[in-house]
């Protein structure tokens, strides 16, 4: 989880990730009428009863395979049996006293078991399981009601896992393996909460004022090799002018003679609007405008870093890139970023709108979501759609908007986490800006021929939406993908409300 050089390459053994979750069963396709219904909790494709108890099942799948990122909230009835069984056995590997991830015997530590902003033990809100959980043949889990009988209140879960190829060696969870693990666990979470500069390789620079429609280019060392880390702060004379200037500067990216990066520098190190702190795995933004990102980045013989400023101000650019050999085999895999924003959304209807469209071969591993809410009235109730190599029904399949960026019972304040974050929320009931971003650890979701990114939206109210995405993915050389470049939205003024100072 802490090697970043891993998702930069084709994975071996390979594997495909799916997601199990509590969607709305009346859902059955985009050409059906019920394609947007909304009762997504406490959905099952499986009731067992035994000796008049009922148990609901959350997850049935064959292995080798494992969990790699476990969802879930409720209301203050928390109280029953979840379980998760492995390999057949009668008894559970794993079993919390309540419908509470924090509630039961695994110390996973703070940066693979998070609360959600607002959870309590005994009252609303939910958490999140990074802990992978492996098993070699089979995994089921189930909920049982404290009484054994009816659903007593609201379950939400998303529960993502891999499935491996029949034969792939998979060491089945135990509770002595992760007590063997204890060092392990504890490094793995101390780098997830405070990850390390690289310090490695050689560093290249680059200072300078862009005026507008201007560029300035950093070619890279010959390779093969790797950007390992890309660090920049842009700063502007007029302070009020720093939130349009990031969302129209740049980022070029250019390796082996195709472009797989064109965003705005805010978008593309996740801060979305303006200068937001973000403390993640793969990205950091400090409060002083300086943006770190730890993709890793190789290229076979040649790269180009270009920042070009399609605003209205000069924009001065203090811009460093580590870059280190790097081998280059037929799983290495370029890193991309594609922007897309849609100035005018309206809802209802209620529609999918589309983050990315990608063909070829290659890994999902995260979005930012920049979005402006004119209303004082909650935005989020559309869930997430990932369609992979040309499913007819997409294999991840949310409840919520901000239950896709791990959160839940929204609106709900800023927050930090290694994999998903809230960095802006203007006021409380969600009005004005609002970024969110998650990034993919364990659960990045490979592709053979094709991933589609779609989330719904559905607002309480009637409303006109603006939606920027950011999308993060790795694709073997000559995967493709849309939208394109976008520059005259880029350049767009960004919005704000009619009482907020001018910017």
């Amino acid at each position: 989880m802490v090697d970043n050089e891993r998702l930069a390459r084709w994975p071996a053994p390979g594997y495909v990730c799916l997601q199990s979750s509590s969607f709305d069963r009346r859902r059955t396709g985009p050409d059906q009428p019920d394609w947007f219904a909304n009762n997504d909790h406490s959905q099952f494709d499986l009731v067992l009863e035994e000796g008049g108890r009922k148990q609901y099942v959350l997850l049935d799948v064959d292995g080798p395979g494992a969990l790699v990122r476990f969802w879930q909230t409720t209301n203050e009835k928390k109280a029953g049996r979840l379980r998760i069984f492995i390999d057949g056995a009668a008894q559970a590997a794993i079993e919390y006293p309540a419908y509470d991830l924090l509630s039961g015997p695994l110390d996973a530590g703070a940066a693979l078991a998070t609360a959600h902003p607002g959870y309590s033990r005994a009252g609303a809100g939910g958490n999140t399981l990074y802990l992978p959980i492996p098993y070699a043949r089979h995994c089921r889990i189930t909920w049982e009601e404290p009484d054994g009988g009816e659903i007593a209140g609201p379950r939400y879960y998303a529960v993502n896992y891999r499935t491996y190829a029949p034969g792939t060696n998979v060491a089945t969870f135990s509770a002595e393996a992760m007590r063997r693990a204890a060092a392990t666990l504890e490094r793995v979470n101390r780098l997830l909460l405070a990850p390390e500069a690289f310090t490695g390789g050689g560093a290249l620079g680059l200072r300078r004022t862009i005026a507008p429609d201007g560029s300035e280019v950093v070619d890279l060392p010959a390779g093969p090799a790797a950007v390992r880390e890309l660090r920049l702060r842009a700063t502007v004379t007029n302070p009020l002018d720093l939130e349009q200037a990031l969302r129209g500067l740049i980022v070029r990216l250019s390796f082996d003679g195709e472009q797989t990066a064109w965003c705005p520098a805010s978008d593309f190190f996740g801060s979305g609007v303006g200068v937001n702190v973000l403390r993640s795995w793969y990205r950091t933004v400090n409060a002083d405008g300086t943006m770190t990102c730890r993709w890793v980045m190789p290229y076979r013989a040649r790269g180009r870093l270009t920042l070009e400023n399609v605003g209205a101000v000069p924009v001065a650019v203090d811009l460093s890139a580590r870059v280190a050999p790097w081998v280059w085999d037929d799983r290495s895999m370029h890193f991309h970023a594609n922007w897309r924003l849609d100035p005018d959304i309206k809802s209802p209807p209620h529609s999918d709108w589309n983050y990315v469209r990608i063909a070829g071969r290659g890994v999902y591993v995260g979005d930012t979501l920049a979005l402006f809410n004119p209303l004082d009235t909650w935005y989020g109730e559309g869930n997430e759609k990932i369609w992979v190599d040309g499913e007819g029904f997409p294999s991840h399949l949310g409840t919520g908007t901000e239950d896709y960026y791990n959160f839940s019972w929204a609106p709900k304040p800023v927050f930090q986490t290694p994999f998903a974050n809230e960095v802006r929320i203007d006021r409380s009931m969600t009005q004005g800006h609002n970024v969110l971003t998650r990034t993919r650890n364990l659960d990045g979701i490979p592709f053979e021929r094709s991933l589609q990114f779609d989330i719904e939206i559905i607002p309480w109210q009637e409303m006109h939406l603006l939606y920027a995405a950011t999308t993060y993915w790795y694709g073997l050389p000559s995967a493709t993908s849309t939208p394109g470049p976008m520059p005259e939205g880029a350049a767009g003024p960004i919005p704000a409300l009619p009482d907020s100072p001018a910017q």
